[in-house]
């Protein structure tokens, strides 16, 4: 069973955004806001609080973030910034804040260095999009739906423009971000943005075989392969291969490429030490 989460936002409790559960390796974050499942601060705060947990907890190998109800996450919580425009500054510091809180839970996903599969089932929009985007594997069900909406409201979507383009192709992104237009689970799996779309009843099932063909590998060599990931990706062919190269002998040089090799070629189930 889940177990509930609670965060303190200032002197207000909060209770049950996030559902937690850990089996077999795998961290389920549950986001549990419905109906619309808003990145407000404490729920940002509670992601992260989570996943930095989860990075020195060597009881976790994989994350997956899912949801509740029938949107996966509506983005950022446009009352509670809106409610901010009375500040003296007209709410200056809070939207900073805001849009830092975000950019760190982001950032954290892609330097976290166990992989995170996004679980999704239902609308992504705006920051929700993002979070689908800055996960390491997506996985949705048929009927989900994702934009980036912020250009039909005036605010054009800036800061999930930094994972969207990063994850689709330029062009696709760039029509997402111009129209603001939704598109199907196909498209987005067109565009780059999901790896798979599965039937509804059988979302969690896939997440889980993934996340448990995930978790059985060695932890090392997983958090060794998502940093050289997307290190690589931000560097020159040439100077990405020299990289590769020198992470490869590294690699090589660990115990557990070592024992993988030799168990490869005994014909047998490694185990793996994490060193």
């Amino acid at each position: 069973m889940a177990e509930i989460v609670s965060f303190r936002k200032d002197a207000d409790r909060v209770d049950g955004l996030l559902l937690r559960s850990l089996r077999d390796g795998v961290l389920r974050l549950v986001l549990n806001d419905p109906p619309a499942n808003a990145l407000s601060n404490a729920l940002l705060e509670a992601l992260l609080a989570e996943l930095e947990k989860a990075e020195a907890d060597l009881d976790v190998r994989v994350v997956v973030i899912a949801s509740t109800g029938s949107v996966f996450s509506a983005g950022h919580d446009l009352k509670e910034l809106t409610a901010h425009r009375i500040d003296e500054d007209r709410g200056a510091a809070f939207f900073e804040k805001s849009f830092r809180l975000c950019a760190d839970l982001m950032l954290k996903i892609a330097h976290l260095p166990k992989p995170v599969i996004a679980e999704v089932d239902g609308l992504a929009t705006a920051a929700g999009c993002q979070l689908v985007a800055s996960c390491d594997l997506a996985i949705c069900t048929d009927t989900s739906t994702f934009c980036t909406p912020g250009v039909n409201i005036g605010l054009f979507c800036s800061t999930p423009m930094v994972a969207v383009t990063r994850a689709a192709h330029r062009k696709q992104a760039m029509e997402m971000l111009l129209t603001g237009e939704t598109i199907d689970a196909s498209t987005a799996k067109d565009f780059g943005l999901v790896n798979r779309i599965v039937p509804k009843q059988y979302l969690a099932q896939v997440v889980s075989k993934y996340a448990a063909v995930i978790a059985g590998k060695s932890p090392l060599i997983l958090k060794i392969g998502k940093q050289a990931f997307y290190r690589q990706l931000e560097l020159p062919v040439e100077a990405a291969y020299d990289y590769a190269a020198k992470v490869m002998v590294e690699t090589m040089l660990t115990q557990d490429a070592q024992e993988g090799i030799g168990a490869f070629l005994g014909k047998r189930k490694p185990e793996w030490k994490g060193e």
